[in-house]
């Protein structure tokens, strides 16, 4: 008897040692890869709408805000090769996410004001990350907040405050919020708040690149402020190891109209 109860023990032992053995390599089974492209606007680039001429006595503090020429950054265009900057891209949730992306490596971003103008103009900002609000400004800036979910910040900005103050939002958003200074109106920018790492902002030329992603597939949001949503249900096939380049993904001019 007291055999036949070793003999059972030791199958349960070598069948329990063997799932633990085996369920890495199951987990691991799944993979990960990465997806990238181009966002480009199908169509004529239309010229550049001057937002602030060089010099314009109107413009509030004309000596900074007016120092040069702006332009309309609310839909900008690289009128060389037709990219579309300023794009989000975003997992609108995260069942898996990589294990080396469960935090964010960089606790702090640094947003900045430069000219009377806000850099970045889009931004991605996870829920463990801090922004950090500056100004190379020789002006008085405010930053206003517009969230949905998290509490709105209000806060001015003292010229060339280069030492900043922090801005926490612990809650994801569910759209790009709007950021302002109601000093200098135009002065907008957009930041969108996620829990996982997986949305992108495009950039000049209007590439992207998410990295790390689940096997399988994945489908995301695309989102620009002036079109609003340009695809609520972008679709895209990761295989593991791989980088799938989705080329260029165009979008038509008639999406960018403003209503």
């Amino acid at each position: 008897m007291r055999k036949l109860n070793l003999s059972r023990i030791l199958i349960a032992a070598l069948l329990i040692s063997g799932f633990c053995f085996l369920l890495p390599e199951t987990v691991s089974a799944a993979g990960w890869g990465s997806v990238t492209g181009r966002f480009v606007y199908d169509g004529e680039v239309p010229k550049p709408v001057v937002q602030r001429a060089k010099g314009d006595p109107t413009v509030k503090d004309p000596t900074v805000c007016a120092a040069m020429e702006h332009l309309n950054n609310d839909l900008v265009i690289n009128s060389e090769n037709k990219g579309i900057a300023n794009v989000f891209m975003y997992m609108r949730r995260a069942k898996d996410v990589h294990p080396d992306l469960k935090e964010s490596k960089e606790k702090s971003i640094v947003f900045d004001q430069k000219g009377c103008t806000f850099e970045p103009h889009a931004l991605v900002v996870r829920t463990d990350q801090k922004v950090i609000v500056k100004s190379g400004d020789p002006v008085a800036h405010n930053t206003h907040t517009f969230p949905l979910k998290n509490q709105a910040v209000n806060f001015i900005l003292a010229p060339n405050d280069r030492e900043g103050k922090e801005v926490e939002n612990v809650i994801p958003e569910i759209l790009p919020m709007q950021v302002k200074c109601d000093i200098h109106p135009w002065m907008t920018a957009y930041w969108f708040v996620v829990d996982h790492p997986y949305a992108v902002v495009s950039d000049k030329d209007g590439k992207f690149t998410i990295e790390n992603l689940p096997a399988g597939k994945n489908d995301f949001r695309i989102w620009q402020e002036r079109a609003g949503y340009l695809d609520r249900k972008f679709t895209v096939n990761i295989k593991p190891g791989e980088t799938v380049d989705m080329g260029e993904v165009k979008f038509k001019p008639s999406q960018f109209e403003t209503k």
